[in-house]
């Protein structure tokens, strides 16, 4: 089968289009004939092994895993020992982050982490959701009507996803991201645009009652200067001594506030209701580009510049 593989951390001239064999789907596993893969922030992460924290995961020196890509909609094609619940030729979808393998004609995946897709979604829909979706489900989980909530990096899949459901809930919402994107996300609805280049949120002098930092740059001591008395910021991702300032020192730090990390409860059941949640039009992945398998390497390229408008979606099929 064609797949899109690395074999060590680095740019995406590691990456290349080659054949392979077709996995065959281990115990509690089904197989699925890939119909998208959307291209996620933690595709480059594991991709150039950065942050450090990912190597955890992915493997300490070079990639336990050669091919990327975790948000996939794909056909059942084979299942694996001990599986039930589901048919061959049925359309399932799953956020396999631990896993990956999505770019690729074909990918193994583990039955528990996935979910049948609904008829009202398309292939393409579908793939923006499990790890994005999932993502902005959980970063606006709460919010009531009034509440004045900040996305740093909101250009992005679960930054547009997040707005949307903030801006139903009645909030007012400050868009942070870079200068190629605030005239867009002022078009999606944001009530404030910030370009991350020129202001600095932390030193405006505004207050918010939520913050939600997709890639957290700044300790728990500017943090509290931007936070509203009783609010909250959750990050999602960051380099480690960021992200350790963050969880050790936002308890000492905060004064009456809460700093800390964006905790998503990935599985079925998040999928299910993201997927509902779509189908009911509360949110709408915005897809930037469908592109081939050949294009993962672009598409990877303008991910780790912060240069996509919401999200790109990777078909095998096309040529």
């Amino acid at each position: 089968m064609k797949a899109v593989i690395y074999d060590r951390y680095g740019s995406p001239e590691q990456l290349r289009l080659t054949d392979i064999d077709t996995p065959e789907p281990a115990k509690g596993g089904i197989r699925v004939k890939v119909l998208a893969c959307a291209v996620n922030l933690s595709d480059w992460e594991y991709l150039t092994g950065s942050p450090a924290w990912v190597r955890t995961v992915g493997g300490l020196f070079k990639p336990k895993v050669s091919v990327l890509g975790s948000d996939i909609v794909g056909i059942v094609d084979k299942l694996g020992e001990g599986v039930s619940g589901f048919e061959i030729g049925q359309r399932v979808m799953g956020d396999y982050v631990m896993t990956r393998g999505g770019f690729a004609e074909y990918a193994c995946v583990p039955a528990g982490e996935t979910v049948t897709v609904p008829d009202a979604l398309s292939d393409d829909i579908a793939a923006c959701l499990p790890q994005a979706g999932g993502i902005a489900v959980a970063g606006a989980e709460g919010l009531l009507e009034g509440d004045r909530m900040l996305i740093n990096g909101a250009g992005g899949g679960s930054g547009t996803m997040t707005l949307q459901l903030a801006k139903a809930a009645g909030a007012h919402v400050t868009a942070v991201d870079n200068a190629g994107k605030t005239a867009w996300l002022a078009s999606l609805g944001a009530d404030e645009v910030i370009d991350y280049a020129k202001v600095n949120f932390t030193e405006t002098g505004q207050t918010w009652d939520r913050i939600l930092d997709m890639v957290a740059t700044r300790g728990p001591r500017e943090i509290s200067r931007a936070l509203a008395e009783g609010g909250a910021y959750k990050a999602l991702g960051g380099d480690v001594p960021t992200l350790l300032s963050i969880v050790f020192g936002g308890k000492l730090l905060s004064h009456g506030k809460s700093i800390g990390m964006l905790l998503v409860p990935s599985g079925q059941e998040l999928t299910r209701r993201v997927a509902e949640y779509a189908v009911q039009g509360r949110i709408a992945p915005h897809v930037d580009a469908v592109l081939p398998l050949a294009s993962v390497p672009e598409a990877l390229e303008r991910t780790g510049k912060g240069q996509v408008l919401g999200k790109i979606v990777i078909k095998p099929s096309l040529a």
